[in-house]
């Protein structure tokens, strides 16, 4: 490929991701609305976590991955919203000082410095439960057992053996319980415990659209290896971002893994070693969508655009 078309197709990734950014936080912001609630307070707070930027990178996939089958973007937006209001929810968790304790997330005040802790909890739970509320409608898919099995492979990326334990176990990574106080982590211990806390949703959302799109199973083991693929590559990237990043630029802390002591897998390889597993598995991701041809061509450019993210 040519440095001109690669430039091209990185200005049709950045279209695209922005198109989606605007279609999915239409529709949060509508669904959000729908939910009502009697406090003010914490309607704005789950606007405050969930409408305020990001990349949209979940709900992209969704679409995208969706799109192979000749699924529509409307057809796919529930789905793709309902995901990222996890994705928010947890990002509102994690930032809680019994957590990660952080002020800055996407370049703003975190919930609880914005709001209040209290309120910022009880946001997350709001938006975590929005999910599976937007997954339920019939807008969501008018075949019920597609919808059912949505709301089952959500719950169960987002739960104690996705998200959730992903997250437990990385706050045991750091020593926070002395019962459980391990030596260093093993590479395998790290990328299992990635797999869970960064790679579940991602792997989930390739999963929704091969759902929406009654893919195969060929099909859809394609789209877990990419996904799996993608997924390691994420927390990579984001490890290098905690290591070399600017806070200005990433739009949150930066060096945090450091000071808590927590072990990753640019501690084991080195950042050399880092760069040179990202390579290998954007081209693990771009090999594993190889049978889709060129209806693949922005999931693909989306692994490159994972490995080389600046924020």
């Amino acid at each position: 490929m040519s440095i001109a078309a690669s430039e091209d197709l990185s200005a049709r990734l950045t279209r695209a991701l922005g198109d989606c950014a605007a279609a999915v936080t239409e529709h949060m912001d509508g669904a959000i609305s729908r939910a009502g609630g009697p406090s003010p307070r914490l309607m704005a707070a789950m606007r405050h976590a969930a409408l305020a930027g990001g990349k949209r990178l979940r709900p992209f996939l969704v679409i995208e991955s969706a799109a192979l089958f000749g699924v529509a973007r409307t057809a796919a937006l529930p789905a793709a919203a309902a995901l990222e209001c996890v994705h928010c929810y947890s990002l509102v968790h994690d930032d809680l000082p019994a957590m990660d304790d952080d002020d800055l997330r996407r370049g703003q005040p975190t919930v609880h410095r914005a709001f209040d802790e209290a309120t910022a909890i009880l946001a997350g739970d709001g938006l975590l439960t929005l999910a599976f509320e937007i997954l339920a409608r019939e807008d969501a898919g008018p075949d019920a057992h597609a919808r059912i099995t949505l709301v089952a492979g959500l719950a169960r990326a987002a739960g104690a053996g996705g998200m959730v334990g992903g997250q437990m176990l990385d706050l045991a990574a750091e020593g926070r319980f002395a019962a459980g106080a391990r030596g260093t982590p093993t590479a395998g211990e790290i990328e299992h415990l990635q797999a869970l806390k960064t790679g579940a949703l991602l792997r989930y959302a390739c999963e929704a659209g091969a759902v929406l799109g009654g893919a195969s199973a060929a099909e859809r083991a394609s789209l877990d290896t990419y996904a799996r693929a993608i997924g390691r590559a994420f927390q990579i990237a984001d490890d290098l971002l905690d290591v070399e990043g600017d806070a200005g630029e990433v739009g949150k802390a930066v060096g945090k893994d450091a000071a808590a002591g927590k072990a990753t897998l640019v501690d084991l390889m080195g950042v050399p070693g880092a760069r040179a597993e990202l390579a290998r598995l954007v081209e693990e991701a771009r090999t594993a969508l190889a049978g889709f041809g060129s209806k693949a061509t922005l999931l693909a450019e989306a692994a490159n655009f994972i490995a080389n993210r600046r924020n």
